[in-house]
């Protein structure tokens, strides 16, 4: 079989097209483009140390290969992207499930126009938006413009002579063209100004309106100046809500993702008139071992394949791979001119930040939607108690993680699972007593001492004995762990470490490490409960930080107490900003007076 991939290799063209690498059963494993078949297709087969070890793995399994001649790179694109939604190849970055993407669609060309959901967008002078993620998504942005505007979605036949509307009409949510109580150009103008709102001209929505309801009002038409007044409110409120902590201006949309091995969480936030108008997130599968640049660039082609409208400016998290080829496609599709760009600093990465920490926080929520179903919680429990040898699945877990920069503010954490979900009124935290300096071990000793030494039979949270402890951390933190609750009676109860960077699990009695697959469900459930501890830890290091700060900053001042140190805290929230304040913002404080105001500025 390598006999035969070598003379394929040597009859290959250097013309530009695109290749399809198959498995012995004649199965896609991989579609990709070239500018030269020839030289692209061969760096596979080259010296295995080149390549990422995820390509090692594809490439032991190709048995056979097959190519495409295109007139261009550009052409190339297009059917590589044609191909991949054909195929889905398990080794492209692929769009989870892009084949059933819902969009809004407004058929322009019926006498009365719907406005409507459909998966299959046509070159059939329809406007559509879209694609959204999911159904639900785009239902949430129908019930929006159907609570401002009055247009007609049923599929009954419009002959302007049925005897009565139906429920929508008396809800004012129909203008009836069913029963002919709107002409033909005042449902149009309706229809116009939906389109207008969905491509994020809402002001021009609102001059029409505003302009119409003084007229309404002139000609004494009170009820229907009300029901415009209602609309620009509607509209008012929908602006209020797209505002954004950045200030952007004109049309971009704005692109970022977070990963976690084979998957990554995609946000796209789509700004129009300088305005949040929506946004979208989308799940990308075969990610694993994937460059950045690689991730964005095969999201880039996949989702403005499909896209209903362009954008002049997309603004990215990462860089893509043939920025200039990617660019010129994308003007061919909107016909004007379309940047990319990866901003440094300003405003722009600001706003790419946002949506940077939207997908972390998205892909958090997805992994725990993904580890919640009861099947694949059971799975978890059982794989844990199987592969960390304990009696029973733990059905109660606890997390511990230690938080201090250089042995100050050392803070301890107990985070609590029962039956895989985080149960907060159980959490406790530990401000660190007996510790001076940085000594893990012994803060963690120190932590579990106090735990265990509670769990004595009151009835309260701690007297219910875990399961499992979790320590974050390798064998030297398990050992102390350990010799801490043998010091208290508690040596019974199972523990294990887990160490961040390989994510070795330690548990006693066995010299070296369990290691589970990362798509294991036990382990993201012990990476969760983990990430948890470390998470409250943190939180609680850095209000005792910023407290102490305060504190040690304002507590020589001498007419400054408890109640103005809370004042001072509530309006500025940090010295930093107290000192940087004007005298007269100072004074207006409540409980700080002229002369303490300027004591505070001399001090500072």
């Amino acid at each position: 079989m390598i006999n035969l991939i070598a003379e394929q290799l040597d009859q290959l063209p250097t013309s530009p097209g695109v290749y399809l690498l198959k498995d012995a059963e004649g199965n896609v494993l991989y579609v990709g483009k070239a500018a030269n078949l020839r030289h692209r297709v061969r760096s596979y087969f080259g010296s295995r140390q080149k390549l990422s070890p995820k390509l090692r793995r594809m490439v032991a399994r190709v048995s056979d290969l097959d190519f495409f001649l295109t007139t261009s790179e550009q052409a190339a694109l297009i059917l590589e992207l044609n191909l991949i939604k054909q195929h889905r190849p398990y080794y492209n970055v692929r769009l989870k499930d892009d084949k059933t993407f819902p969009y809004l669609k407004i058929d322009t060309g019926e006498d009365w126009p719907r406005v409507g959901i459909t998966r299959r967008p046509k070159a059939d002078g329809g406007h559509y938006f879209g694609p959204f993620a999911s159904v639900k998504s785009v239902r949430q942005t129908l019930k929006t413009i159907r609570r401002i505007f009055p247009f007609h979605s049923c599929s009954r036949p419009i002959t302007g002579t049925d005897p009565r509307p139906c429920l929508w009409y008396y809800i004012g949510k129909c203008l009836a063209p069913c029963i002919g109580a709107v002409t033909k150009e005042e449902y149009t103008r309706v229809i116009k100004q939906v389109i207008l709102f969905l491509e994020g001209k809402q002001e021009n929505v609102l001059h029409e309106l505003e302009g119409r309801m003084s007229q309404a009002a002139e000609n004494l038409e009170f009820e229907k100046a009300a029901l415009l007044r209602d609309q620009i409110e509607a509209i008012h409120q929908v602006i209020e809500g797209q505002k954004i902590a950045t200030t952007v201006r004109g049309e971009q949309d704005v692109i970022a993702f977070a990963q976690d091995k084979d998957q990554a969480y995609v946000q796209v936030f789509f700004i129009r008139q300088g305005k949040l108008v929506g946004r979208e997130s989308f799940v990308l599968q075969g990610t694993h071992s994937e460059k950045p640049a690689q991730i964005m660039t095969g999201f880039l082609k996949q989702f403005y394949s499909s896209a209903s409208y362009i954008p002049k400016l997309i603004l990215l998290q990462h860089p893509v791979e043939d920025r200039a080829l990617i660019e010129n496609w994308l003007q061919g599709r909107r016909e004007g001119k379309v940047t990319i760009q990866v901003p440094q600093r300003g405003s722009k990465r600001q706003l790419v930040d946002t949506v940077a920490e939207n997908a972390r926080q998205g892909l958090a929520q997805l992994k725990i939607r993904q580890l919640a179903t009861p099947k694949v919680m059971e799975a978890a429990l059982t794989e844990v108690a199987r592969e960390l040898r304990l009696p029973r699945p733990p059905l109660r877990m606890e997390g511990y993680d230690i938080s201090s920069i250089g042995g100050t503010s050392a803070v301890g954490s107990m985070v609590v699972f029962e039956q895989g979900k985080p149960k907060p009124a159980h959490y406790r935290r530990f401000r660190i007593k007996t510790v001076s300096g940085a000594d893990d071990y012994a803060m963690l000793y120190e932590v579990l001492q106090r735990r265990f030494k509670r769990a004595s039979p009151a009835a309260d949270s701690w007297a219910i004995l875990p399961d499992l402890v979790l320590i974050d951390g390798g064998k030297g933190q398990l050992n102390s762990a350990q010799a801490a609750m043998r010091q208290v009676g508690a040596g019974s109860v199972p523990v294990a470490s887990i160490a961040k960077e390989r994510e070795q699990i330690f548990i006693p009695q066995r010299s070296e490490p369990v290691i589970l697959p990362a798509t294991s469900p036990g382990l993201q459930l012990l990476q969760r409960l983990r990430d948890e501890a470390h998470r409250f830890a943190l939180s609680y290091h850095h209000k005792i930080r910023r407290q102490k700060t305060f504190t040690s900053a304002l507590d020589s001042i001498s007419g400054i107490g408890a109640k103005r140190k809370r004042s001072l805290l509530r309006q500025f929230g940090s010295v930093r900003a107290i000192r940087e304040a004007p005298l007269a913002e100072l004074a207006a404080t409540r409980g700080v007076s002229q002369s303490l105001a300027k004591k505070i500025k001399e001090l500072l």
